[in-house]
């Protein structure tokens, strides 16, 4: 059965190829009943995008590939923690988990500014994800 890190380590590899194209070293995940739905890298940098995170981009092919803006049977994961912007897709299409690796300073669950974790939203949005920063052994 696939666990937590196996998915990290596949965000990872996406990180590592995103960072070889100039972008920033970020992967990102959808996984919906334990199979991948999405995958994306960091592509702000290559597109000349600053929205396409690869959260985003990850969220994007799910939306698509599953008909759907309702991804709440769905866990997001990613090498770093969500930025402001990417927090707030992730409660907009209402995604039910997020794990990932590296904290950041003006992340969206740590930072002074908690948009994945506040309870202050509009009204229609789900309640916040469960958020999990995972913990390797080796780090």
């Amino acid at each position: 059965m696939k666990d937590d890190k196996y998915y990290i380590h596949r965000c990872e590899i996406l990180g590592k190829a995103a960072g070889l194209k100039g972008n920033s070293p970020v992967g990102a995940l959808i996984v919906r009943q334990g199979s991948i739905t999405a995958e994306a890298e960091e592509a702000g940098k290559s597109k000349n995008d600053i929205t396409c995170h690869a959260e985003i981009e990850a969220i994007r092919i799910a939306i698509r590939k599953l008909n759907t803006t309702d991804l709440s049977d769905c866990i997001l994961y990613s090498t770093h923690e969500p930025c402001v912007m990417c927090s707030y897709a992730i409660r907009y299409y209402r995604i039910s988990k997020v794990v990932f690796l590296h904290a950041v300073q003006l992340g969206g669950a740590t930072s002074s500014m908690p948009l994945l974790t506040t309870k202050d939203v509009p009204p229609h949005w789900a309640k916040a994800p469960e958020v999990v920063q995972l913990k390797l052994s080796d780090e």
